[in-house]
């Protein structure tokens, strides 16, 4: 299974669900406390079932249809919600200066799979390295754009 990035790709539903685990006890109050404009922890819930459901879907394509574009989406979306995810806590760990909820789990859980993920569908569907980061980054650039409002300027983007 782990050799396969078309099987592997159903650890990611899972290691979202711990990393929910890990944020949802204090992220909306440490979110509130660097953000006027705050959230509740409805809103929270909400986001995180949307992108569960989402991880599933993505999942569910890629194991099924098991072509390069598939591929592609789910490393656009890990991209987003691993990558991305990842660099906002750990920024946000740094600058503030504090425990930024879901940075255990960012660093020891979501880097490296998507790292080997990264890797395993380049290998697998013969993918063009330039184009496997660029995906990579596009997917990544909203949640970087989102923290960079969070951590650098105070607010959201909505």
């Amino acid at each position: 299974m782990l050799r396969d990035p078309c099987r592997a790709i159903w650890l990611a539903p899972v290691l979202f669900l711990l990393h929910v685990a890990e944020e949802a006890p204090g992220f909306v109050a440490w979110f509130n406390d660097l953000v006027a404009q705050g959230i509740n922890p409805q809103l929270f819930a909400w986001a995180n079932v949307v992108g569960f459901l989402i991880t599933l879907s993505v999942a569910a394509l890629l194991a099924t249809s098991r072509d390069s574009v598939a591929a592609l989406v789910a490393i656009a979306w890990l991209g987003f919600l691993m990558l991305g995810n990842s660099i906002l806590h750990i920024t946000a760990t740094l600058v503030v200066g504090r425990y930024a909820p879901g940075v255990i789990t960012s660093v020891l859980l979501y880097l490296p799979f998507f790292l080997w993920f990264w890797v395993r569908s380049i290998d697998r569907f013969g993918l063009r390295i330039a184009t496997a980061v660029t995906v990579a980054m596009a997917g990544a650039l909203p949640m970087l754009i989102h923290g960079y409002f969070i951590i650098f300027l105070g607010r959201r983007l909505v």
